[in-house]
């Protein structure tokens, strides 16, 4: 699937100047928990350690799409279709970290994967053409046997928690 991704940036890089993710920092967010206090995070470590099992999931990531519209755009996304069992996972997250003093997230859990980030005002017909153009917009599937705590500073994301599915 990474490979799929990456081909489709050579392609399309060059159409806009976004920020576009490093193919190593792709991901799902199943929750976003913002700042955290370091001295809490062991806390937060075995919070996540009970959340229930769901077992591997496996994703299949395609489409494109934007946030918050296509309109007026932030984010170039890819889909993903996920089977309930990454649902399931989003709301055993939600309350958790709800239980540690999170605030709830009040938008329903969408899964995808944040392609590239719009800065400003930015030309985007050419990537949308080129986009409409794609012989295919299937990226593949990816399986998932675990989901990982992420600290993220400045855009480098480094995994500081790891968690079987």
């Amino acid at each position: 699937m990474r490979r799929n991704v990456e081909l489709v940036f050579e392609h399309l890089r060059p159409l806009a100047p976004l920020a576009w993710s490093p193919t190593d920092n792709f991901h799902i967010t199943t929750k976003f928990i913002g700042a955290w206090e370091e001295a809490r995070l062991d806390e937060l470590k075995a919070a996540l350690a009970e959340v229930k099992k769901v077992g591997p999931v496996t994703v299949k990531v395609g489409g494109f799409g934007w946030y918050p519209n296509p309109h007026h755009p932030r984010v170039l996304f890819a889909g993903v279709r996920a089977p309930e069992a990454l649902y399931e996972l989003e709301r055993g997250l939600e309350d958790c970290i709800v239980k540690l003093g999170v605030v709830s997230e009040r938008r329903e859990y969408v899964p995808h994967m944040t392609l590239a980030r719009v800065k400003g005002t930015v030309e985007l017909a050419g990537l949308r053409q080129a986009i409409a153009q794609l012989p295919s917009a299937d990226f593949g599937e990816s399986k998932a046997a675990k989901f990982l705590l992420y600290k993220s500073e400045g855009g480098v994301y480094q995994v500081i928690g790891e968690f079987v599915l």
